[in-house]
């Protein structure tokens, strides 16, 4: 059976170890050769194959493509473009088929989250309708954590660490200073729907009276009152009140505090101001002085302090997805299956995309105190052992040094442009 090539894109939000799945799956299709020839990868995500940007990552070394495991964001480029409904806008997918028969493409690997994952499926299901041949895989990433299936997503971990570093030492900041300065500190960070990124702030509270003082989650209705006497209680008992809130706060009628009125690429509602928001509010009704910060890019991006655990699993997931690939498999995702002892544990499981695609994963009830404010024992369970391990890059001169890739471009084969 002759090889066919491969090609690999990044969508979405990149992360710290999004190209640690990169590495895996470029490694793991070297390994073998005799199954698949070259490896492309798009040029800003899908919209690289939608315009024939195919970058070779035959023309880079083992040694770049092994740095992979310690540069963060997106070695490729990345994108926000979701390919609509088949029905809708089936040119997009065709394409797709157009440029990987032009280019002997027999395997699709497309890293990301769930949007990625529904259009893995359609890529999959379309190249059986045209009778083109072609295996596609989904790499699961993303640090919001809310894909079904997978115990956790590639990213995740190491936002989590970021996020409860960050609130520990912030909140020592603000304790040092409480007296006669600020007495609220508000940080804003990711998660629209699912509030595992909040959640993992928790970890920073060993003790009875540490920070953070208050988690708000997407799951649990934004309740002004409620959340008011909870601030003046934390200022009261410890004289300062430290604040996680998820971006995805919102009302009990499903309005977020923090909605801007705009829709991003995907179609999602832009969000942003929520931690100036509840600031104002604080400062109109209790009067505390008050600072907020948002960890926005900082902390996916943060390679310098990534999970040893959430490297391997990146990495891991990548090498699976060819693996699977080469089994045979089709329109299936690599996933994390936690073990069941004490001691942490994972393996790799698979799922199929039509049980991924389009599915959110929320924070479960039981993850979350009862008023509403933080997490439980069950949840810190959970969160603990995916911020564990240091991965710290090679340093020069106090910098971390990153690969960058030479991204050479195959030349084109077909005369049609496309326009995204």
């Amino acid at each position: 059976m002759p090889r066919k090539n491969a090609f690999y894109a990044q969508s979405g939000g990149v992360t710290a170890v999004i190209n640690a799945s990169a590495c895996g799956v470029i490694e793991t299709a070297r390994q073998n050769r005799k199954q698949i020839g070259k490896v492309y990868a798009g040029r800003n995500g899908i919209i690289g194959a939608l315009r024939e940007e195919l970058i070779d990552t035959n023309k880079e070394s083992a040694a770049a493509i092994r740095k992979l495991l310690t540069t963060p964001a997106g070695a490729f480029g990345s994108c926000r473009h979701k390919l609509q409904s088949l029905d809708k806008n089936r040119a997009e997918y065709e394409r797709l088929i157009e440029v990987f028969q032009a280019h002997d493409i027999g395997y699709f690997f497309y890293n990301g989250g769930g949007d990625s994952a529904d259009t893995c499926l359609k890529v999959s299901q379309l190249s059986k309708t045209l009778g083109y041949p072609l295996q596609a895989i989904h790499v699961p990433k993303t640090i919001d954590n809310d894909l079904p299936l997978t115990d956790n997503c590639p990213g995740f971990g190491s936002v989590a660490k970021y996020v409860a570093i960050s609130t520990r030492e912030a909140a020592m900041d603000v304790a040092s200073m409480c007296e006669t300065s600020t007495k609220v500190f508000i940080l804003e960070v990711m998660g629209r729907h699912a509030g595992w990124i909040a959640g993992a702030a928790g970890l920073a509270a060993e003790k009875t009276g540490d920070a953070p003082h208050i988690i708000l989650f997407p799951e649990i209705a934004f309740d002004r009152k409620k959340f008011m006497t909870r601030v003046q209680r934390s200022v009261k008992r410890h004289g300062y009140c430290v604040i996680v809130a998820s971006e995805g706060t919102r009302y009990a009628d499903g309005r977020f505090l923090s909605e801007s009125g705009l829709k991003d690429a995907f179609g999602h509602s832009q969000l942003g101001g929520l931690a100036p928001a509840l600031a104002q509010m604080i400062k109109d009704e209790l009067g505390h002085k008050y600072h907020w910060a948002v960890a926005d890019y900082l902390q996916r991006s943060a390679r310098h302090i990534a999970s040893q655990t959430d490297v391997n699993q990146a990495y891991a997931l990548g090498k699976a997805a060819v693996e699977f690939a080469l089994a045979g498999d089709n329109a299936v995702m690599p996933c994390i299956v936690r073990g069941k002892g004490k001691r942490y544990t994972w393996s790799i499981g698979k799922a199929a995309l039509d049980k991924v695609a389009n599915v959110e994963k929320m924070m479960p009830r039981n993850y979350i105190t009862r008023d509403g404010f933080g997490i439980t024992e069950a949840a810190r369970a959970y969160f603990a052992p995916l911020i564990a391990g240091e991965a710290y890059p090679i340093y020069r001169q106090g910098l971390p040094v990153y690969v960058e890739l030479k991204n050479t471009l195959v030349p084109r084969k077909l005369k049609r442009r496309f326009t995204v």
